[in-house]
């Protein structure tokens, strides 16, 4: 199906479901998914990001890693790879909401 678009545009990246194909949580070894975590944060703290963000990596076949972009307004569509992602970490879609509009409050309050 994701081979269908010939390229991900923007039906197969918003409105098909079969747009791409996404394997959430990526199949790595845990030493570059621990490696790809650490470089996550601390490139969430070197922008100063806040709240939210995804941060989107190049991996290489001999499985090095670099970063690709940090984005701090991850798509929130049920097929976006930010929903999906929390999903795997055992977070609901609803509890995403609620942990973000939590943090909004506090940060506003500071």
């Amino acid at each position: 199906p994701a081979q269908s678009h010939g390229f991900y545009n923007y039906n197969a990246k918003y409105i098909d479901e079969n747009g791409a194909a996404l394997i959430v949580p990526a199949e790595l070894p845990p030493e570059v998914e621990e490696g790809m975590r650490d470089m996550a944060a601390k490139a969430f703290r070197a922008l100063g990001c806040d709240g939210m963000a995804r941060v989107d990596f190049f991996l290489m076949p001999d499985m090095t890693f670099l970063i690709n972009e940090l984005n701090t307004i991850p798509g929130f569509t049920n097929i976006s790879m930010y929903a999906k992602a929390m999903a795997a970490s055992g977070v609901s879609y609803p509890e995403v909401i609620d942990r973000l509009v939590a943090h909004g409050l506090a940060r506003a309050g500071r």
